[in-house]
C-alpha cells in the first residue's frame, strides 16, 4: 500500500493507492470528500452521506487529479461538484 501526500491549492490531500491482481483501489481524501477510483461504489458514498466524486482508468494519484468525474455522490453534488470537472478541480472544492 502507499501512502503519500497530495498538496493541492486548497489543503493537503491524503491518497492511498492499494495494488490488487489487475487494477490498483485508489483514493484521495480531502478534509470533506474523497475521489476514488471505479473499483469503489458511489451507491455507498450516498447511503452513508459521504461527499465522493468518482473517476475511472486510473493508475496514479496523478492519474486521478487529471481524470474526469463520472460520477458524484449527492453530498458532492450540494459542494459543486459535478461530471466533467477533474478529480483535482473536486479535490479543492472539498477543502
Amino acid at each position: 500500500m502507499i501512502v503519500e501526500q497530495v498538496n493541492l491549492h486548497n489543503g493537503t490531500g491524503l491518497g492511498l493507492n492499494f495494488n490488487m491482481h489487475n487494477a490498483p483501489i485508489i483514493v484521495i481524501k480531502a478534509d470533506k470528500g474523497f475521489v476514488m477510483c471505479g473499483y469503489l461504489d458511489i451507491n455507498a458514498a450516498n447511503k452513508l452521506d459521504d461527499a465522493a466524486a468518482k473517476v475511472k482508468g486510473v493508475n496514479s494519484f496523478e492519474d486521478v487529479l487529471n481524470a474526469e468525474i463520472i460520477e458524484a455522490s449527492q453530498p458532492a453534488k450540494e459542494m459543486g461538484i459535478d461530471t466533467g470537472m477533474t478529480g483535482k478541480e473536486a479535490l479543492e472544492k472539498m477543502f
